[in-house]
């Protein structure tokens, strides 16, 4: 029988070993430890960090579980224990990891699942490439292939994540200093994993990473409010989005490849959309047009949407809205002064529609594009 209350994790990520997500966990430990709070530390592993061992001191240290392994006597966490001891925070490092053989269970995340489902506080550490969604990234970042995972719903159902961050020339001063790794490792790791722009890399995922979680919880927040409720100010998207309008018109190839740019600028997804008339059946060379479209914008690795509507701008508007798109790329009106004025531009139209959407109108050749509509 568990308790009614779940405990609650607070997971410290950071881009790679040696940013310091151990430290800053033990030193809240410690804040919390002088406000009564009653906390121990489950599994800690200081890989000889002399920094790390002395700011757990003052802190009380589980004893581990001893596992034999052929003529051998490991050691794990001993969830056991914390469960008997039953403090209010417990301190877990590294999330990642994989227990031994013979342990009761396989992974040190699935220990603490248990932790939390009695009730007790859990404070963890974890690296962005241990994160099971992007396992296949990082080995192309990095060239190393990471076994040490974790399921992608430990981060999301985690109460609170914080970012432990430094700069990749920081990260490389602490490894200079040996104070990430042994001497006889450091130039190893320089050479591979700890290379400038695997660094680079690693720290957006990181950031990236914890940006998605922060929009997708304020989204939630703002679903919360629904159906009447006051919610002060407006959802804000934190992470850009590209979105080019493409019709059958030939700009449009014009038009991908610049919002292409655009998302590449911004480091924004890249969506194309193609709003089709249900009144109207498209010719063979529109049909072909606009599948040339979709494959070009699946060369940028963007995602090609086709609605269908009678109201172009209605449509467009309403993806804007369900993608959470921050920039639009479209064409000025191929439309005459006088139709613009009696039927409006799909521009007008949009700006009515979109609020915090920025509007790229690119201009066209009007030479080369000499038929008239939007």
């Amino acid at each position: 029988m568990y308790p009614a209350r779940r405990g609650k994790h607070k997971i410290f990520i950071g881009m790679a070993p040696g940013v310091g997500k151990t430290y800053r966990m033990l030193e809240e430990a410690h804040a919390l430890k002088e406000e009564g709070i009653d906390v121990v530390i489950g599994l800690l592993e200081t890989h000889g960090r002399k920094e790390t061992a002395e700011m757990a001191e003052g802190l009380e240290i589980l004893p581990r579980a001893s596992i034999p392994r052929g003529n051998l006597m490991l050691t794990e966490m001993d969830t056991d224990a914390i469960l008997a001891r039953s403090p209010q925070l417990v301190l877990v490092d590294e999330l990642a990891h994989t227990n031994v053989p013979g342990s009761p269970r396989e992974k040190r995340y699935q220990d603490v699942e248990i932790i939390l489902q009695h009730g007790i506080d859990v404070y963890s550490t974890m690296n962005i490439q241990h994160l099971e969604s992007l396992n296949d990234l990082v080995a192309r970042i990095t060239g190393v292939v990471v076994r040490e995972r974790i399921p992608d719903r430990i981060l999301d159902d985690a109460d609170e994540v914080v970012v432990v961050d430094v700069t990749p020339e920081t990260l490389e001063e602490r490894l200079l200093e040996g104070k990430i790794y042994a001497p006889q490792k450091i130039q190893q790791a320089l050479n591979h994993f700890f290379q400038r722009r695997n660094l680079v890399a690693l720290r957006e995922l990181a950031l990236r990473e914890i940006a998605d979680n922060v929009e997708e919880e304020a989204r939630e927040l703002g679903a919360s409010f629904a159906n009447g409720a006051t919610l002060q100010g407006e959802f804000c998207n934190i992470q850009e989005r590209v979105l080019v309008c493409v019709s059958t018109y030939p700009n449009s190839l014009q038009l991908l490849r610049r919002g292409a740019r655009l998302a590449n600028y911004m480091n924004a997804p890249l969506f194309a959309v193609f709003v089709a008339d249900p009144d109207r059946f498209l010719t063979k060379e529109e049909s072909l047009h606009i599948d040339m479209c979709e494959k070009l914008c699946k060369e940028f690795e963007g995602t090609f949407i086709r609605v269908t509507s009678s109201n172009i701008a209605k449509a467009i508007a309403e993806v804007a809205q369900k993608y959470h798109i921050t920039q639009i790329v479209i064409g000025e009106s191929q439309r005459s002064r006088w139709q613009l004025f009696l039927r409006g531009s799909l521009t007008q139209k949009l700006v009515k529609l979109l609020k915090n959407v920025d509007l790229h109108i690119i201009a066209t050749d009007k030479k080369m594009y000499s038929e008239n509509g939007d």
